[in-house]
């Protein structure tokens, strides 16, 4: 068997050869440097790809510029960006890839196909790391869900000067991702533990432990989950406060529905609720074939209790989303039913689209008014 193997890998070998040109030397080709920030926030995205036909870079919430080839097979396109985090791609004769020059990666649950773009800015800017400042660290957690059936993980952010036994357990935030996302989304793409870092140190908010988890199995599922193993194991592992006062929860899109949900369905253990764009469908989807549903109706199934006695509990309700963002009128329906039963609400609508840099802020303007 071995020497016949032998045989086949000869004539193999010999074949190759005999279709190769003694001389042919593979060339190498320089790199390609993607993207490139210029002072005053002139990017330049390049990607190598001779023989594609279109190439496009899409900048998510921005625009999607078509880039143009050179004689040497590289594409670019230059864009005039403002200071702030970006998420892109780039779309090749259709096919939706990363920016093979770029190692920062977009977190996401599956396949990433976004890069990260960071155009810096002023200090004042609450994503900027500030280099004068203490800084609070990360912490990365595994476990596993008997709740919901899989291995699962979660960040834990700790202050600055964090300490385990001072007299006043910390407040805990539990933030969550959208869907698409992980655990890590808040910490790379949010910058959620640096904009902390710099609220904290400025005196904007008060020292807390943020969680992020990861989401997914559902709102009912992930809840039980939460309360049953995330939280009984951090106030385990972390001098967190077991006060539902000292406990918030909040989320974007997947995650903003999640922490609703959650929030509202456990007023006993949650006195502070965040929603950023978030997907307030709750069963409210159309179904082809059918009439549509009412929103009304599946808001009544989901929170069949909930009344203005709720007021009294919560210590914040915060509800935020773009005006561009595609599930804004599913947010104004819910805000309207949220009305009608005489639950007080923080109504927050700003410019911006379903993106990141519209949730940063959000951040910003949410965890300063925590736990006061």
């Amino acid at each position: 068997m071995n020497r016949l193997l032998l045989i086949i890998f000869c004539f193999l070998l010999t074949s190759v050869n005999a279709q190769t040109p003694v001389n042919t030397i593979p060339v190498m080709q320089p790199s390609v440097k993607s993207p490139e920030v210029k002072e005053g926030g002139l990017v330049t995205f390049r990607l190598r790809a001779p023989n594609a036909e279109q190439v496009i870079v899409d900048i998510e919430g921005i625009s999607k510029e078509t880039m143009q080839k050179d004689a040497n097979g590289v594409w670019s396109a230059t864009k005039q960006l403002d200071p702030d985090i970006y998420d892109y791609s780039f779309v090749l004769d259709g096919l939706v890839i990363p920016d093979p020059s770029n190692p920062v990666a977009k977190p996401s649950y599956q396949n990433s196909t976004q890069s990260l773009l960071h155009v810096p800015g002023p200090a004042s800017l609450p994503w900027e790391m500030n280099d004068n400042i203490a800084h609070g660290s990360v912490n990365h957690h595994f476990y596993k869900s008997g709740i919901i059936g899989d291995s699962r993980d979660y960040y834990v952010y700790l202050p600055p000067n964090y300490d385990p036994n001072r007299a006043e357990p910390y407040p805990v935030l539990y933030l969550l991702h959208g869907a698409g996302g992980n655990a890590l989304s808040w910490t790379v793409n949010g910058q959620a533990n640096i904009t902390l870092d710099n609220l904290i140190t400025q005196g904007k908010a008060k020292p807390m432990i943020m969680v992020n988890t990861l989401g997914y199995g559902g709102n009912e599922k992930y809840t039980a989950a939460l309360l049953q193993e995330v939280i009984p194991q951090i106030e385990k592992t972390y001098h967190a406060s077991k006060d539902r006062n000292q406990r918030a929860i909040a989320g974007l899109s997947m995650g903003g529905g999640t922490a609703i949900y959650a929030g509202l369905s456990n007023v006993d253990k949650f006195a502070w609720i965040g929603g950023f764009s978030s997907a307030v469908m709750y069963g409210a989807r159309p179904v082809q074939g059918q009439p549509a549903p009412n929103p009304a109706d599946a808001y009544e199934k989901t929170f069949p209790n909930l009344n203005s006695s709720v007021n009294s509990q919560l210590k914040l309700f915060w509800i935020g989303i773009g005006t561009s963002d595609f599930l804004l009128e599913t947010n104004r329906n819910f805000k309207k039913w949220l009305k009608s039963k005489d639950v007080n609400f923080t109504d927050v609508e700003t410019p911006g689209g379903h993106t990141f840099m519209v949730w940063r802020r959000y951040v910003a303007d949410f965890a300063p008014l925590l736990f006061r």
